[in-house]
């Protein structure tokens, strides 16, 4: 099986850099490097592992294709697409954010 590179993008970056931002902003420079190396293991297994996930979020928002990936230690969830040469990361959102609302208002915009 061919491992597919992974490619976030800018909104996706952000979203990581908020987070990472927001658990040092508590005091708690192990939880935020918890947080990358979680999103690098689920990183490493989409590459590998493209069609794992939940596909709920596609159906919701009419966008084919959409997969979530949840975090293994972490509340928040990797929203993706499958391409035959990468994984389009579109955004890693915190799962109690209004999800169809983050995603419908900025994720078709970025390309």
């Amino acid at each position: 099986m061919k491992v597919k590179p992974v490619i976030p993008r800018q909104l996706a970056n952000r979203d990581v850099e908020d987070a990472v931002d927001h658990y040092l902003s508590e005091g708690s420079e192990i939880v935020a490097l918890g947080l990358v190396e979680d999103l690098e293991r689920a990183y490493a297994h989409i590459g590998r592992h493209p069609a794992t996930g939940a596909a709920r979020y596609a159906h919701e928002l009419r966008l084919p294709g959409l997969w979530s990936w949840v975090l293994n230690r972490y509340p928040h969830m990797i929203f993706y697409l499958e391409h035959p040469d990468h994984i389009d990361v579109w955004r890693v959102l915190h799962g109690k954010c209004d999800i169809p609302a983050w995603l419908q208002d900025e994720g078709r915009e970025e390309h």
